[in-house]
C-alpha cells in the first residue's frame, strides 16, 4: 500500500496510530454489502431538510463501475447534500444522469494517482457519519499461489467505522486529494464539512437498523461467494477457498454484533456502559469459580453481546423500571434474551454464546423464561451472566428507581440466593463486594480482552487446555 494511501494517511494522524478493530483484509463482495448497508441508511432516512442531509465521499478503484450501481448513486444523490465521486474518465460518469446533477460532483482521477486502487466511501451528517475505507491489494502482496482469478476473490485492506472522529478526519484527507484535481471543488467540500462538523449536536441518530442491514447483507454475500466459488473451484479447492471466506465474513458480522450491542448501551442513557460492566464482572466471578479458559471466553463474549435483543426496543424500556411498562413494553423486556439469541444464531460460530445468551434469564429453581431450566441444567456461564446482569443492573437507576449501592445491589440479588440465582454464584459475588468495599480490590469496568476478533470454528472437546481456543482476526 502506497505511504500517501488514504489509510496509511489516516493511521498516521491518529496519536497512537491504531486503527479501529475492524481494520483487516476484506473480499470484494463483503466491501459491496458494507457499503450497501450504509447506502441504505441514507435512503431509508432521506430528510427534506437540507441541513439533515449528508456530505457523501465516494472513490472506486481501477474506475470499475457498474450500472446498477450508477443507478443507485442517482438516488443516493436526491437524499444527500452533496455527493463528490471519484473514478476513472472511462468510468461513464459524465455521460450518466447521475453525473448531470447539480449536487454531484466527478474527479476524473489520473491512473498514476493510487486512488485509482482505493474503494471509499465516507458519510458526514449532523447526526452520524460512517464510512468504508479499503486499498485493494497489490499483485506483490499476494501469495504466489493465491493470486485472484475471479473479480470475487480480490481483496482490500480496510475497515468500517461509525466513530465520528475517523471518519472526519478521513473526509479531511480524501478532500485534500481532490485539490490537485480541482481546488474550488476542494474549497466547496471543505466548507460542506465544515459547516456539518459545527452544526449544534443533534440526538445521534439510531444505527441498530443499519447494523442490523449490515448482518443482513454478510450473510447474503457469504452465501454468494460460496456458489460463486462451487461453479469455479474443483472440490478441495473449493474447502480452502470457503473457509477462508467464511472466516473474513463471519469475524465481520461479529463486530456488526459488538456495535448493535454498543448501539444499545448507547441509547440506555441511565446504563451506558451495561455490556462492559456485566463482561468484566462475569469473567471475575468465572476466575474466581476457575472456569475453564474456553468458558471464560465464551462467557467474556457473551457479556457484550447480551443486550443484543434490545436493539429495536422501544425507548421506554430503557427510561422505565419494569413495573411502570405498559403491557407491549413489557412483553419486549421479557423477550429479550429469545430475541438476542434469534440474532445471534444467523452465526453458526457463535453458537455456545447464543445458548448462554438464550438462558441467561432461566431461575435457579425453574421459574425462569424460556424453558423453564433448573439448577445445573442451566449452563454455569448462563448462571453467572443472570446473576451479574442482574446486580449490574440494580447498581444503575432505571425509571423512578435510584440506583442501589453495591451493598443493597447485593443484599437483592441475596434474597433470590436458591431460587432465582446459584446459592454457590452468590457466595462468589458477595466474596467479591466485600472485598471491593474492604478496598482490597477495584471492581473490574472492562473487561480483560476485547475481542478483535474471537470466533470458534467446529465442535471440540471441553477441557481446560488453551489449544482448545481460536483467535480469529477480520485479516
Amino acid at each position: 500500500m502506497q505511504p500517501e494511501a488514504t489509510l496509511n494517511q489516516l493511521k498516521a494522524s491518529l496519536p497512537d496510530g491504531q486503527l479501529p478493530p475492524s481494520y483487516g483484509v476484506y473480499f470484494k463482495n463483503t466491501l459491496v454489502a458494507l457499503c450497501h448497508a450504509l447506502e441504505d441508511h441514507i435512503l431509508l432516512s432521506s430528510s427534506q431538510n437540507s441541513a439533515q442531509k449528508p456530505l457523501v465521499l465516494v472513490t472506486f478503484q481501477q474506475g470499475k463501475w457498474y450500472l446498477q450501481e450508477a443507478d443507485r448513486y442517482f438516488d443516493l444523490a436526491q437524499c444527500s447534500a452533496h455527493v463528490a465521486i471519484a473514478a476513472m474518465p472511462d468510468s461513464g460518469f459524465a455521460t450518466h444522469k447521475t453525473g448531470q446533477e447539480d449536487n454531484v460532483s466527478l474527479v476524473h482521477l489520473d491512473d498514476s494517482d493510487s486512488l485509482v486502487n482505493e474503494w471509499n466511501l465516507i458519510i458526514v451528517a449532523r447526526d452520524y457519519a460512517a464510512m468504508v475505507l479499503c486499498h485493494e491489494l497489490s499483485p506483490e502482496e499476494y501469495r504466489a499461489d493465491n493470486q485472484p482469478t475471479v473479480d470475487t476473490e480480490r481483496k482490500f485492506y480496510g475497515l468500517w467505522t461509525f466513530d465520528r472522529t475517523l471518519v472526519e478526519k478521513s473526509a479531511s484527507i480524501l478532500i485534500e486529494r481532490f485539490r490537485p484535481y480541482n481546488p474550488t471543488l476542494a474549497d466547496r467540500l471543505h466548507t460542506s464539512h465544515q459547516e456539518i462538523s459545527l452544526m449544534p449536536s443533534a440526538a445521534p441518530a439510531d444505527l441498530s437498523g443499519v447494523v442490523a442491514r449490515i448482518v443482513s447483507y454478510l450473510q447474503t454475500s457469504q452465501q454468494q461467494l460460496v456458489t460463486i466459488t462451487r461453479q469455479t473451484r474443483e472440490l478441495v479447492e473449493l474447502e480452502g477457498q470457503a473457509l477462508k471466506m467464511n472466516r473474513n465474513l463471519a469475524a465481520n458480522k461479529l463486530q456488526a454484533f459488538l456495535r448493535m450491542a454498543q448501539g444499545v448501551d448507547e441509547r440506555d442513557k441511565d446504563n451506558p456502559v451495561a455490556s462492559l460492566q456485566v463482561s468484566a464482572l462475569s469473567e471475575t466471578l468465572g476466575q474466581i469459580i476457575d472456569l475453564p479458559t474456553l468458558k471464560l471466553r465464551r462467557l467474556r463474549l457473551a457479556g457484550l453481546l447480551f443486550r443484543i435483543g434490545l436493539a429495536q426496543a422501544p425507548s421506554e424500556v430503557f427510561s422505565q423500571s419494569s413495573h411502570q411498562l405498559n403491557e407491549t413494553n413489557y412483553s419486549f423486556w421479557r423477550k429479550r434474551a429469545v430475541l438476542g439469541a434469534q440474532l445471534l444464531a444467523t452465526m453458526p460460530e457463535l453458537a455456545p454464546i447464543q445458548q448462554i445468551v438464550l438462558h441467561h434469564l432461566e431461575h435457579w429453581d425453574g421459574s425462569g423464561t424460556p424453558n423453564g431450566l433448573k439448577g445445573e441444567e442451566i449452563s454455569i456461564e448462563a448462571r453467572i451472566l443472570g446473576l451479574v446482569s442482574y446486580f449490574q443492573e440494580l447498581t444503575q437507576p432505571r425509571g423512578d428507581r435510584a440506583a442501589y449501592n453495591l451493598t443493597e445491589a447485593l443484599e437483592q440479588c441475596q434474597n433470590y440466593s436458591g431460587t432465582r440465582f446459584d446459592p454457590a454464584l452468590i457466595e462468589s459475588l458477595t466474596t467479591v463486594i466485600r472485598l471491593a468495599e474492604m478496598g482490597l480490590m477495584q471492581l473490574p469496568t472492562r473487561p480483560s480482552q476485547l475481542p478483535s476478533v474471537w470466533l470458534e470454528e467446529g465442535k471440540k472437546p471441553e477441557s481446560k487446555d488453551r489449544s482448545q481456543e481460536t483467535e480469529l482476526t477480520s485479516s
